[in-house]
């Protein structure tokens, strides 16, 4: 049956999200058990400075061994944007950059073409340089609702504001992830895939934060059971052992709801925590929710001794109450954002000190 866009809404994978409800938290906790990582992994976030996809994709390689991603380099231009780069794998749903940004049109032009390519040249450095690649490898894309925040109606205002268009946008992100899961698979087959889903914009849209295109007014509140729906869409549409994580740097990450929609994990800025419910994160990491903790700055600093870095993530573990030998299984050390505001070579000091701090966490979880 057609939907509010004219488009074929996806199935729920069996054994994962059905109508908003989550799996059981046996399956959660076994989910995080068998999470294709090692203990003591970092990553990086997404997003790096720079606008050679190989020199990035050699870079994220050699400093982010256990746990390399496929990099973004928005600096190339519209396209290679996280909003960008996501339209360029939507199905069935066409849009154009405009003067305020990417907006549904009729049929792809020039601006989805430039997309599309900048994300082929990313996944031609990547088949290239890991070659024989046997190990997790995380790709990116924005989730349902930061898009809806974000990609203008054609009659002008953003897509949040319309219900039906989000369901539309979030059945063909949901489609696009499927494609692209199995186009990096095909590229890198040794590899486990680890999905992230960005969602910056998700406290906002829960809140009602979100403005309308003139910037006059805020757009309604969104339920927390309709985005639990539409991020259980996205999550179901990969097979149910493909970890998904949800990455939110904004205050507010709503750890409870991304648990009742099915993901695997969040990733927050650590500097943030503060914000973040603390008994719905002990829950949810008792249950075996994958932590991605921002804990390196994502802008240019000096970074002091390791310990600077690695005892506010012992701290914060200790304070949840769970045993030490926990920690490096469960928790994924990155940068606090992305790092395409950075220097590259600050860049290549952060992802350094990632992979050293996990290690660390690894070798001595209590200090």
């Amino acid at each position: 049956m057609l939907n509010h866009l004219g488009l074929v809404a996806v199935a729920a994978h069996p054994g994962t999200v059905a109508g908003g409800r989550p799996t059981s938290l046996r399956a959660v906790a076994d989910s995080a058990r068998s999470m294709p990582w090692e203990p003591g992994a970092a990553t990086g976030v997404g997003s790096l400075p720079g606008t050679d996809p190989v020199e990035a994709t050699r870079l994220v390689l050699g400093e982010l061994p256990d746990l390399p991603h496929l990099p973004e380099l928005p600096a190339r231009g519209p396209g290679a944007d996280m909003i960008g780069r996501t339209c360029a794998l939507l199905v069935e749903l066409a849009v154009e950059l405009t003067s305020t940004g990417w907006a549904f049109t009729g049929r792809p032009g020039r601006d989805v073409r430039r997309a599309r390519s900048l994300l082929s040249a990313d996944l031609d450095a990547l088949e290239e340089l890991a070659a024989g690649y046997q190990g997790p490898l995380k790709i990116q894309l924005t989730g349902p609702w930061t898009l809806a925040a974000a990609i203008e109606l054609r009659s002008g205002e953003k897509a949040l504001s319309d219900s039906g268009a989000v369901r539309d946008l979030t059945s063909s992100l949901a489609e696009g992830l499927a494609g692209h899961a199995t186009e990096v698979g095909k590229r890198v087959p040794g590899a486990r895939l680890v999905i992230q889903l960005d969602e910056p914009s998700l406290p906002g849209v829960l809140a009602g934060g979100i403005r309308t295109v003139s910037g006059l007014h805020s757009l309604a509140a969104v339920e927390p059971a309709d985005a639990v729906i539409s991020i259980g869409t996205v999550r179901a549409a990969v097979p149910a052992d493909l970890p998904v994580i949800v990455h939110c740097c904004a205050a507010g990450v709503p750890v409870g709801l991304l648990r009742r929609a099915g993901a695997d994990g969040v990733g927050f800025d650590l500097g943030l925590l503060d914000t973040v419910a603390e008994d719905e994160l002990g829950s949810a990491v008792e249950a075996g929710f994958a932590v991605f903790a921002g804990a390196v700055p994502a802008q240019e600093a000096e970074l002091s001794a390791l310990a600077d870095t690695v005892d506010p993530v012992r701290q914060w573990w200790r304070r949840l109450g769970f045993a030490p030998e926990r920690l490096a299984e469960q928790v994924v050390v990155t940068p606090a954002c992305g790092l395409a505001g950075a220097s590259p070579a600050y860049a290549r000091r952060a992802m350094a000190r990632c992979r050293e701090a996990g290690r660390a966490l690894y070798e001595s979880p209590e200090g």
